[in-house]
């Protein structure tokens, strides 16, 4: 019987798996990689922005981050698009413009020429994160160590929301009316870990009430991309997983990375996941479609 027990277990690890495996490579870059942190796809133009911490880690002021451009096959258009960074973690766009954030700073670039914009210190931030551009042009931005979330509105940086019920935001994504944020969890570590990990919320950008979309706690969540159907496909960087959240907040592990999944992109016409690998120092493109069909 115990011999059984035993064969059971082993084939429900190997199933589990097996699952997990699942996802198809598409692609995959490692030449040229150092640190990738975001990944970004700019719709009008079809390129692929990556963000790239270098030597000097995440709150390294060294100067030798960089964002490069590739297209939509992983071939790269330019490796050093936009350099003079130090940092640089999450990248989106305002329809004229790249915007990234930098340990204290958020920068923007033209996206035509890649020429420099804008160049902006936050007074007392401490660890900017990701990013996100409103249909209106408003840049909101996190600091995941103070627990805050800041917006660049009208020429104007101010604080939007702050506090411990943001569980200390990472990722960022504006969708309809809402800011959804892939919190990091609560009582951050000095290793980075925590003691309970975070979840989805979202953010009313009218009235600023925050709505858990998981229920329960999920992960050290990094990355925040629409599914394209009302749901989110969710990054947790400590523990590599990849998560599909459906509006009702139910989840589903749909893929397993190693330690570093960071601030990915999604097709959602295709289900093609484009994941910075940023301890592998690569960065590659996975067909997730049947996954999430069965999620």
């Amino acid at each position: 019987m115990k011999i059984f027990y035993f064969s059971l277990f082993l084939f429900s690890i190997h199933s589990l798996f097996a699952v997990l495996n699942e996802s198809k490579k598409i692609w995959s870059i490692d030449s040229g990689i150092k640190a990738p942190e975001s990944c970004y796809i700019h719709e009008e133009s079809g390129h692929l922005f990556i963000s790239q911490i270098g030597e000097g880690g995440g709150m390294g002021k060294d100067g030798d981050g960089w964002i490069s451009k590739y297209d939509l096959k992983g071939k790269i258009i330019k490796d050093k698009w936009a350099t003079g960074l130090n940092a640089p973690k999450g990248i989106r766009s305002d329809g004229v413009r790249i915007w990234v954030t930098d340990i204290d700073r958020i920068v923007s670039f033209n996206i035509k020429t890649g020429k420099k914009e804008n160049d902006l210190k936050i007074p007392n931030a401490k660890f900017l994160n990701d990013l996100a551009c409103g249909n209106d042009g408003t840049v909101y931005f996190s600091d995941m160590i103070s627990s805050s979330i800041y917006q660049y509105k009208k020429g104007k940086v101010s604080i939007l929301v702050e506090g411990i019920q943001l569980e200390h935001p990472n990722g960022l994504l504006v969708d309809n009316g809402k800011l959804i944020i892939g919190a990091w969890g609560k009582e951050i570590q000095d290793d980075f870990t925590t003691k309970t990990l975070g979840r989805l919320l979202s953010l009313d950008l009218k009235t600023k009430e925050i709505t858990p979309i998981t229920k329960k706690p999920l992960g050290n969540l990094d990355g925040v991309e629409s599914d394209g159907k009302g749901g989110y496909i969710v990054t947790d960087w400590i523990s590599g997983k990849i998560f599909h959240v459906q509006s009702s907040g139910k989840s589903k592990l749909l893929s397993q990375f190693p330690k570093g999944a960071a601030d990915h992109a999604f097709i959602q016409e295709k289900g093609i996941l484009i994941l910075p690998e940023m301890l592998e120092n690569k960065v590659g493109a996975f067909d997730l479609s049947v996954l999430i069909k069965g999620s």
